[in-house]
């Protein structure tokens, strides 16, 4: 089937993990409320609308957080329960049909062009599973509707909270072309500033290169911004998508010498890695410590284990024995991050564990 034949919807759940402490303790409700840790180095995991409307984002330090909203309230996630609200949710997207690809607990790509109850309209059944979830969970979802993954991604953001909008195909191109570079899935802060300077702006922009040129500048991405620019997207939605890794990075203002302004800086990576080890159960047996220095020279050092990391002290020791084996540093660092491969879900690791009689 041809791709521009697809009906294709991106689910997002609103402000989840807060929408859902919300839900459950009427105090907090419109007040500013991150979930997360609140101590000097935690990290906001979610961020609820009334905390985002301060500029207070997830992934952000705690820090960062209160210095923008004084008012901000932290309380500690609970995982378990956003699992059981996550598996209400896939629950009713299973209802429509069984191209269901997750990205995380409250986020999937649904495949409708062929569904359980042969409805036309992929916009009637995005209002449909959207009710649903109200219904069930007292909780909203936004909802893009298109042709291609990319697309229906962009669209679901574009009237959250608790909205969907819809790109048809003769329009996929014109919405492409007034957006800004920075409003692209999978186009960076640091990738949109590298775009700004090369006179990269909006999609429209883009646009106009070539993809010879854009792979000079960005690599193999550069085939993937060439198709993106046109509105193209052929990757299909494929239900179960195993994930390779899970990764974190940042690139700082100025260039980093001094080990602990490095293992401070690396502290906020670990937190967003095991918040979505959290999230979605998986655990890894590799950790890999990603170092790219003022010059961009790139260096990658890791570590394996027979077994999966349960815990994020491990986790966190390694990745600091890691960085600390490349002292002294030969020339300052301009980023940092930290991955962990190897992934198995909990439920692997105990299924192998009864397996080998354990």
């Amino acid at each position: 089937m041809e791709p521009e034949t697809r009906k294709i919807i991106h689910l997002d759940m609103d402000a989840f993990y807060a929408s859902v402490e919300q839900r459950d303790n009427p105090e907090l409700r419109g007040r500013p409320l991150a979930v997360g840790g609140a101590r000097e180095r935690g990290v906001v995991a979610a961020a609820s609308y009334e905390a985002r409307k301060f500029g207070v984002r997830s992934a952000m330090p705690a820090t960062t957080a209160r210095r923008l909203c004084p008012e901000l309230l932290f309380v500690p996630p609970r995982f378990e329960v956003y699992k059981g609200v996550s598996r209400q949710i896939h629950a009713i997207f299973a209802d429509y049909t069984e191209l269901i690809e997750p990205l995380s607990l409250d986020e999937a790509y649904l495949d409708v062009t062929q569904n359980r109850y042969n409805l036309p309209s992929a916009t009637r059944i995005a209002e449909e599973i959207r009710a649903k979830i109200l219904a069930q969970t007292q909780l909203t979802a936004s909802a893009g509707i298109s042709y291609n993954k990319f697309l229906a991604k962009l669209a679901s953001d574009y009237r959250k909270p608790n909205g969907q909008f819809v790109i048809r195909p003769h329009e996929g191109l014109a919405f492409v072309e007034q957006l800004a570079v920075g409003q692209f899935h999978g186009i960076g802060r640091v990738t949109a500033a590298r775009m700004e300077q090369l006179g990269i702006r909006t999609g429209w922009d883009l646009r106009q290169q070539s993809e010879a040129f854009l792979r000079q500048h960005f690599g193999k991405a550069g085939s993937h911004y060439f198709a993106i620019a046109r509105a193209q997207d052929h990757r299909p939605v494929v239900a179960d998508r195993v994930r390779k890794s899970i990764g974190a990075e940042t690139t700082f203002a100025r260039d980093l010498t001094a080990l602990p302004d490095l293992t401070g800086h690396l502290q906020p990576c670990l937190e967003k890695v095991w918040t979505h080890c959290e999230r979605t159960g998986l655990r890894g047996r590799t950790v890999t410590l990603k170092v790219k220095y003022a010059d961009f020279q790139q260096i990658t050092r890791s570590r394996s284990f027979p077994t999966p990391l349960t815990d994020v002290a491990t986790v966190t020791r390694i990745s600091h024995e890691l960085l600390t084996a490349l002292l002294p540093l030969p020339k300052g660092v301009r980023l940092l991050g930290v991955s962990l491969s190897g992934l198995e879900t909990e439920a692997d690791m105990v299924g192998r564990q009864l397996g080998l009689g354990l």
